[in-house]
């Protein structure tokens, strides 16, 4: 609907600048005498012109998309502001004048232009929107007969209407057959005659059925898969055919309506102190009223629409009237009031569009998609029958349900707690250096209290052994002490290895008399905190990359809250809409329009065919509305 607003506001603004070049104010020099505006009469505007400016405003199209066109019953309330019996109404209260001033005849003039700016906008987007349903329903049946499942599920959709058909039909005739049989009167006849006629009847019925079968036989002869595709092919030529119309009428409405004179100029581009442009609002009305009564004629020839449309708008007198200004005519009239045009406007849209939707709707659900009804009596038919299974199922196994559905909420908040607001908390604390949040795979004070004892115990075992440590069994002075105890924080426990070494030579009586469990317990120790030291190190390690292990416990619980969320707003907003379907739709719009540029034939003026031209309309407008949807808003 965008293409078609875009028409009416560039239309509307296409007149009101005519219609400002060609009011002079009422200052200007060159102003004419019988140009007189309002004031030069009365201080106050009538309320005939009162009345006219509020239909103008009323018709102007506001920014909102939602309110750019009015209903054609807002339009016709804003025009009956011309007709007759308002002009009578109000001049009962006012004081007569001697005849209508050429303001307010501009202003009539203005209305039934905006009037007609607006209607022209209804009726093209009505054939516009006619069009894209019938190209939806092509692609229906290109779908259906592409595919032998969708073929055969169309086949099962539509056998009990078929068979409720042939059952009519063959009652029909059975009927004709029997004039004098009635099945009243077979109940009220004695019982010795009863079964005489149902017998006369049955086999009338045994006729019929077995000359329907031998005049059918050369259908029996093809599968039914197969006289189905005839039967689709059959209604995709129809609504091609239905498609190529309303396609040039488009073609029509554009070549030679008002959209082609507001942008190539014409007579709404038509010089200060003309009347063209007048004249032009009249055509459009007669052209719109001639299209809209033959865009759903079938017995007009696709190739014929054009010349059925000149034909109509040549006989139409309306069509070829010229609007002259009142100092053009001796006479002092006009040769078309702007009543008379607002009143055929009023036609169009009282009788024309209603009559076209409706004629328009006949042909589609003649040979377009089946209805909802076709299409999902199936579905509808197994869910009410097995209705009654699945609520005894639910009633029977409702704790089950409620315990389900209360585990499944339990389980989400319990995710989104652990797996995303804990890891963001950690990940906030390391930030800020919070000493709760640090990662650890040991206590802080455990290395320094192991060391501490492994020195404590070394130096005892130095004292008690002197031999071992000094090689002398002299008391250990204070130095040596000292130099034991650097050694030891070096990793060096000689006294205790050579008491080991020798008592490992007999290890009973070293077990028995000496210190050889004393050194294997110390040199336990020992390991104890070379595995501490070790610890510390990846402790370290861990602690310089502790930003890093926040942020990689915090992903998983943010890529399944992204997804997940992702994945049901696209399924509530959209049904089974994502980015690829839609880049899809846009190449194959883009294709199609490839294709008509491709096989189109110009003119003899290096022009497209109105066929063409509406065709490539409706291509460039379903690309559109995919492009605004599939693109930012930005860059569209």
């Amino acid at each position: 609907m965008s293409f078609v607003l875009d028409q009416v506001r560039r239309i509307d603004a296409q007149l009101d600048r005519v219609q400002l070049a060609n009011l002079p104010s009422a200052t200007s020099p060159g102003a004419p005498k019988n140009f007189a505006t309002p004031d030069e009469h009365d201080l106050q505007p009538s309320a005939r012109i009162v009345a006219l400016q509020t239909s103008i405003r009323g018709l102007t199209p506001s920014g909102s998309n939602h309110r750019a066109l009015l209903r054609p019953e807002q339009i016709q309330v804003l025009l009956s502001a011309l007709s007759h019996d308002s002009q009578t109404s109000k001049a009962a209260s006012e004081e007569p004048r001697p005849g209508k001033e050429p303001y307010e005849s501009e202003l009539e003039w203005l209305v039934v232009s905006k009037a007609t700016a607006q209607a022209y906008g209804h009726v093209l987007k009505g054939i516009l929107d006619q069009t894209l349903t019938i190209a939806d329903d092509l692609w229906y049946w290109d779908e259906t007969v592409g595919s032998r499942k969708y073929s055969a599920l169309y086949a099962l959709q539509i056998s009990p209407f078929q068979f409720w058909h042939w059952s009519s039909s063959l009652w029909e005739d059975v009927k004709a057959r029997s004039s004098n049989f009635n099945v009243r009167e077979a109940g009220e006849d004695a019982r010795d005659t009863i079964g005489q006629r149902w017998q006369q009847f049955y086999g009338l019925v045994r006729q019929v059925v077995g000359e329907r079968s031998v005049a059918e036989v050369q259908k029996h002869v093809l599968s039914p898969v197969t006289r189905l595709r005839g039967e689709i092919r059959q209604k995709q030529a129809a609504l091609k055919k239905i498609q190529l119309r309303h396609a040039n009428a488009l073609g029509v409405l554009l070549g030679e309506g008002l959209a082609n004179e507001s942008v190539h100029g014409g007579a709404l581009a038509t010089p200060k102190g003309q009347h063209r442009w007048k004249g032009s609002v009249a055509r459009n009305v007669a052209l719109m009223e001639a299209v809209l009564a033959k865009v759903n004629d079938v017995s007009t020839p696709v190739d014929k629409f054009d010349a059925a449309i000149a034909q109509l708008t040549n006989e139409d007198a309306m069509y070829g009237a010229e609007i002259y200004d009142l100092s053009d005519l001796e006479g002092g009239d006009i040769s078309i009031q702007p009543q008379a045009v607002a009143e055929r406007l009023a036609r169009v849209l009282a009788m024309g569009l209603p009559q076209y939707t409706s004629s328009a709707a006949a042909l589609v659900s003649q040979h377009g998609k089946p209805s909802r009804l076709v299409r999902y009596w199936l579905p509808v038919t197994v869910g009410v029958l097995s209705s009654s299974t699945i609520l005894r199922i639910l009633v029977n196994r409702q704790a089950e349900i409620v315990q389900w559905v209360r585990e499944l909420g339990a389980t989400i908040v319990d995710f989104w707690h652990n797996w995303v607001v804990e890891p963001t908390r950690k990940v906030i604390g390391t930030i800020r250096h919070d000493e709760g949040s640090e990662v650890s795979i040991m206590s802080k004070r455990s290395l320094e209290g192991d060391r501490d004892s492994l020195e404590r115990m070394v130096v005892d075992f130095a004292i008690d052994n002197p031999a071992d440590a000094a090689g002398a069994g002299s008391k250990l002075t204070e130095n040596e002490i000292a130099d034991i105890r650097a050694k030891i924080r070096e990793g060096d426990l000689t006294p205790v290895l050579k008491a080991y070494e020798r008592d490992l030579a007999s290890p009973l009586m070293g077990s028995l008399r000496g210190n050889l469990i004393r050194a294997l317990l110390i040199q336990i120790q020992k390991t104890k905190v070379d595995v501490e030291v070790a610890m510390g190190g990846i402790d370290s390690l861990l602690k310089s990359q502790e930003l890093v292990f926040g942020f990689v416990g915090l992903t998983p619980g943010i890529l399944v809250t992204y997804f997940a969320l992702h994945y049901l707003s696209s399924s509530l907003t959209e049904k089974r809409g994502s980015k690829a379907r839609k880049q899809g739709k846009m190449l194959r719009q883009l294709r199609n329009i490839d294709r008509i540029l491709t096989n189109s034939h110009p003119t003899e003026y290096g022009e497209l065919f109105y066929k063409d031209q509406g065709l490539l309309l409706c291509e460039v407008h379903v690309l559109r509305q995919a492009a605004e949807k599939a693109m930012p808003s930005q860059i569209f």
